[in-house]
Parts: structure tokens; C-alpha cells; sequence
């Protein structure tokens, strides 16, 4: 029953507070996505995936989504707002995840999405730690990982471990963004080049998070 009754009504509520919300870019000039077309794989921390989930809709991405049952509902409600949802896990032995979004990124039909993106801490943290999926995603296609992280300038915080983050009305989203960061493809999964990555990756949002934070305070400060 819940299948069938709550991913309709969350789609229909996202589409309706998506249709109310600003959002303003900030970062130094060319780390912005379109800046880096070859870049197609993207990491965020879980707590912003409802702020930017209605900006990024009409880009063909695949998300990876959790294969329990709270991952079910949440795959069938995105999927309904435009999103591909591929079940699985980014931590280390989530194979068939990784192999899910690699598929929907080299698809030959109208299923092949443009962008994978990863919520890196998720789905049960620990909060702004970065697993592996997406610089291992990254090594299988080729090409860096993108960095971004997104928080509203008016929310409701949650008290879940990330302290997810969700849009007021009206509130205008800031979208920080970092340079992609480059990976080794002859790197190993166990070796200190692919952690080396990984950590570049986990540090370089948390310099987006920051960057977006001191904005907002700033924007307030003046108001």
C-alpha cells in the first residue's frame, strides 16, 4: 500500500515546492558542471539531494538508490520527477550498483542517462565521510569525479544522522561547486592512489559545504 500511495503524492509535492524555489551558483569560474562536459560522474552529501533534485531533473541522471525498502519508495518517487534510479550500494562490494549506473551511463538507447551522481555519505553515513562507488564509477568510464554541494537559505533540518536538509518555500538554493577531481585509472581499489582519491573527493566537499555555509551566513548578515 505504501508503494502505491506514497511516491505519487511525494512526486506530487516535490514538483509543487520545486516550482517555488531560487537557486544561485557560487565557486571560482569554470567548475561548474557545464564547464566540464567529458566530467560525468557527480558526488554530493546525502543531506542535499532534496534541494537539488527539482534543478537537475531534465538532465538524464542516474542516482544510486539503497536496495531497502525505504530505498524503494524513494526510487519510485524519483523516477516519476525524471530521474533513473539504479538499486545498490556505494560502499566497497557494491558491484552490482556500480555495474547498474555504468549501464545506464553506456547505454545505446533512450534509457543511456547523461550523469551519474552519488550521494557519497549515504544512505546511513557516517555523515560527510565519502565512500568509494563514485571515484571507482569514475575510474570504469574514465574521467574525474565532480563535486558539488547544495543547502537552502531557508530550511527545515531534520534530526536524522546527516541532518537532511528540507527547502522552505520560497527559499533560494546556493549550489557551490568544486574542480572535478582527476583519478587514476590504473589505480587499485586497495591501493593509496584510489584512497588518495577518495579523500580528495570527501575533501573537496567538504570545502563546497563550507563555501555554500559562509555564503548563506553572509546573505544573512546583511539582511
Amino acid at each position: 500500500m505504501a508503494l502505491a500511495v506514497l511516491p505519487p503524492i511525494g512526486a506530487i509535492v516535490f514538483r509543487l515546492l520545486g516550482m517555488t524555489l531560487r537557486f544561485e551558483d557560487i565557486g571560482a569560474p569554470g567548475t561548474h558542471a557545464d564547464d566540464h562536459p567529458e566530467t560525468r560522474v557527480y558526488c554530493l552529501w546525502h543531506r542535499s539531494l532534496l534541494s537539488i533534485a527539482h534543478h537537475f531533473r531534465k538532465r538524464r541522471i542516474a542516482i544510486l538508490i539503497s536496495p531497502s525498502f525505504d530505498g524503494e519508495l524513494i526510487a519510485a518517487m524519483i523516477h516519476r520527477v525524471g530521474y533513473t534510479p539504479v538499486r545498490g550500494s556505494s560502499s566497497r562490494g557494491g558491484a552490482a550498483g556500480l555495474l547498474g549506473m555504468q549501464r545506464a551511463l553506456e547505454a545505446t538507447n533512450r534509457a543511456r542517462c547523461n550523469y551519474a551522481a552519488f550521494t557519497s555519505d549515504g544512505p546511513r553515513g557516517p555523515v560527510y565521510h565519502a565512500k568509494p562507488g563514485g571515484v571507482k564509477l569514475a575510474q570504469q568510464i574514465g574521467g574525474g569525479v565532480g563535486i558539488f554541494y547544495a543547502a537552502p537559505d531557508r530550511a527545515w533540518t531534520l534530526r536524522s544522522w546527516d541532518g537532511f536538509l528540507i527547502p522552505k518555500p520560497f527559499s533560494t538554493i546556493v549550489i557551490g561547486w568544486q574542480p572535478p577531481v582527476p583519478v587514476d585509472a590504473e589505480a587499485t581499489e586497495t591501493g593509496s592512489a584510489f584512497e588518495a582519491a577518495r579523500q580528495q573527493v570527501e575533501h573537496a566537499l567538504e570545502r563546497a559545504r563550507h563555501e555554500v555555509e559562509e555564503h548563506i551566513a553572509r546573505k544573512r548578515g546583511r539582511n
